[in-house]
């Protein structure tokens, strides 16, 4: 019939509006700016070093040079709310959450996802402020923790019933999209999306009945090569060096380092991107693995292995601190080790401790500073200035802080 709809004239654009449609309502209302490089993430090349693997994508930048403002933030577990208070404490984001922090640099130390409702939304946030940053020389980093590889993994025992509810709004608005483009005859097939559903089993022996269809959409989505594993967390770092800083979220150890820090983040990446189909333990499962180590983050200082964290700094060059999450500080902002590990996780999340937000600066002389929103911590961080003014030192953290970070002031 005339009336029928005839989309071979205006593929791209029936696709892009569907996808924009689904994007908006499944982050909670944004739009997200165009890709700063858009041909920067399609699988490129062939794979000299691996025949078993014949393709494989543009390589994830592991080393970045210390730029005039560096901001490190901690774990945000589903808390969008929280979140957006980290950022605007650091003047990165305006009143109406749009990037204002210039050529600064951001490290997001993983673990965005679980025990909050707000996952795919912080997902989609992130993404939306590396774009605008990108467009005025600045830099968003998210890393991957021991959440995000938890649930690509397929383990659910941090989610909650809204972080459930999510994925399950998001995989219903898969299908209306798809359903959308399906509609036009003569559309491209490559730009309908396969089933998120193809290869899910139909039933979880323990889920009650109604949490099926919100697990069943979370392992759709976060499996290797789920439509959200692939579109974001494929893009995160698990370790990556700003300027003389390492980040990661559990730990570094030597071997670690020996095994190659371009390396780790290339073979976590391809595994989540569907490429490899497993990634080593040692970096990403158990207990002396990257994102789960602890052995710089005890709250005890005595029970921090400060020989080993110098051991691995002296083998990666130029690099003189360790900035981790993963481990709850219930006194803010630490550092212990001569302040050479440097612990960020404040817990800040409401399906945590609900701790006040805090986030670490560092400026282009590699000095650290805490910003806080404590009006405590502020009280007590001025009487100490002004303590120590003959010396000019001050104390970023509180005198009856077990642990300290000072640097000159």
């Amino acid at each position: 019939m005339e009336s029928q709809i005839n989309c071979q004239i205006l593929p791209s654009l029936l696709s892009s509006f569907v996808d924009t449609l689904v994007d908006f309502s499944v982050s909670g209302g944004l739009f997200l700016p165009p890709e700063p490089n858009p041909n920067s993430d399609p699988i490129t090349t062939q794979n000299a070093k691996n025949p078993k693997y014949p393709t494989c994508l543009a390589p994830l930048q592991t080393v970045f040079p210390q730029p005039t403002r560096l901001i490190a933030i901690g774990d945000l577990h589903g808390d969008l709310f929280k979140a957006k208070q980290a950022l605007r404490l650091a003047g990165l984001i305006d009143p109406n959450d749009r990037w204002s922090g210039g050529s600064s640099t951001v490290v997001q130390v993983g673990d965005i996802l679980d025990r909050g409702g707000d996952e795919i939304k912080l997902l989609y946030f992130f993404e939306k402020l590396k774009r605008e940053a990108a467009k005025v020389g600045g830099t968003v980093i998210t890393m991957n923790g021991n959440h995000e590889i938890m649930n690509v993994d397929g383990d659910f025992r941090y989610v909650t019933r809204h972080g459930l509810k999510e994925f399950e709004n998001w995989a219903m608005w898969q299908h209306v999209g798809n359903f959308m483009k399906k509609m036009c005859d003569g559309l491209d097939g490559n730009v309908v999306i396969d089933d998120p559903f193809d290869g899910m089993p139909k039933e979880f022996r323990g889920i009650k009945p109604e949490l099926l269809n919100g697990v069943r959409a979370r392992m759709a989505a976060l499996r290797p090569n789920g439509l959200i594993s692939k579109r974001f967390l494929s893009k995160n770092q698990t370790v990556v060096v700003v300027g003389e800083s390492v980040f990661v979220h559990g730990g570094l150890l030597p071997k670690h380092v020996v095994y190659g820090l371009e390396r780790v983040n290339e073979e976590v990446r391809d595994w989540i991107h569907g490429l490899k189909s497993k990634v080593a333990n040692q970096l990403v499962r158990g207990r002396h693995s990257i994102v789960w180590l602890r052995n710089f983050s005890n709250e005890l200082a005595k029970d921090c292995d400060c020989s080993t964290l110098e051991h691995v700094l002296e083998t990666i060059p130029g690099v003189k601190r360790m900035i981790m999450g993963h481990t709850i500080q219930e006194h803010g902002i630490n550092g212990v080790c001569s302040n050479r590990a440097i612990r960020i996780d404040v817990g800040m999340s409401r399906g945590c401790n609900n701790g006040l937000p805090e986030v670490l600066e560092i400026n282009d002389k590699s000095e650290v500073k805490i910003l806080t929103s404590n009006p405590l911590y502020w009280k007590e961080y001025e009487a100490s200035l002004s303590a120590n003014k003959k010396d000019r030192l001050g104390s970023l953290i509180p005198e009856q802080r077990a642990k300290q970070v000072e640097v000159n002031a």
